[in-house]
């Protein structure tokens, strides 16, 4: 397939310098795995720790930026300041972005388009809520806040995207296997009618929403799932199980 396997682990707003110390000590010993790609995302504030802790082999995003360098933007971080910790990657867009805190298409849009200038490398969510499941609205959701996306990206080469179906975080519903290719699937064609077909082909799409070590085997074994993007198990021991299971990509 060509596209390398991708486990990212979002560690949301989760730690201490002990605990993160004891998550890194575990990925260096046993999660440098060479044909995944591993990013982690540690609070803001322990950027700078967790990148001098960690193997180099591990990248590291923050999990949110704005669009500017500086200003005055209250609690809020800028891609040159990810830079300065020694990090390459944000996590934009995530459904709590977009949902608790009213982040709109348009922002985090404008956010991608900065961090990409910046120099940084992209990690964009799109995904569904429940009731817009239900109504049969998963393509119209996913494709709107893709375009989005597309329209403040010129360099796809620096882009993993993320699909996250909302009703699926940290609720342990899981999209089935069968779910989360269907609408990868989705996205792929996509990618195709409205970019390119080498875009199509080559950019990583991960699955995020209650991946475990019980439920990653079956899913990463589904040709268009390139990884995940993972949140409470990634604070756990079984978040390794997660990045080794790379090896039964389809």
């Amino acid at each position: 397939m060509g596209r390398k396997f991708f486990v990212g682990g979002n560690w949301k707003m989760n730690g201490s310098k002990a605990s993160i110390s004891a998550l890194v000590d575990n990925l260096n010993k046993n999660g440098v795995v060479e044909t995944t790609e591993v990013v982690v995302a540690p609070p803001p504030v322990y950027l700078d720790f967790t990148r001098e802790k960690l193997n180099k082999a591990f990248g590291v995003a923050a999990q949110n930026c704005y669009k500017c360098a500086s200003g005055a933007f209250t609690g809020d971080i800028s891609p040159e300041m990810i830079k300065d910790c020694g990090c390459e990657w944000v996590i934009l867009g995530h459904s709590e972005r977009r949902h608790v805190f009213g982040e709109s298409d348009q922002l985090i849009g404008e956010k991608c388009a900065y961090a990409l200038k910046a120099g940084l490398k992209i990690i964009p969510c799109i995904g569904e809520k429940k009731e817009e499941r239900e109504a049969g609205k998963t393509e119209e959701v996913c494709f709107r806040q893709l375009e989005a996306i597309k329209a403040n990206v010129n360099d796809w080469s620096r882009v993993v995207l993320a699909y996250e179906p909302v009703w699926a975080i940290g609720t342990g519903l899981t999209a089935t296997p069968e779910q989360a290719q269907e609408v990868h699937a989705q996205l792929r064609k996509w990618l195709a009618d409205n970019i390119s077909a080498e875009v199509s082909a080559n950019l990583r799409i991960l699955y995020g929403g209650s991946v475990n070590a019980k439920n990653c085997n079956e899913l990463a074994a589904k040709p268009d799932v390139d990884g995940f993007l993972v949140g409470g198990a990634a604070l756990k021991p079984e978040f390794i199980e997660i990045i080794k299971s790379g090896k039964n990509q389809a």
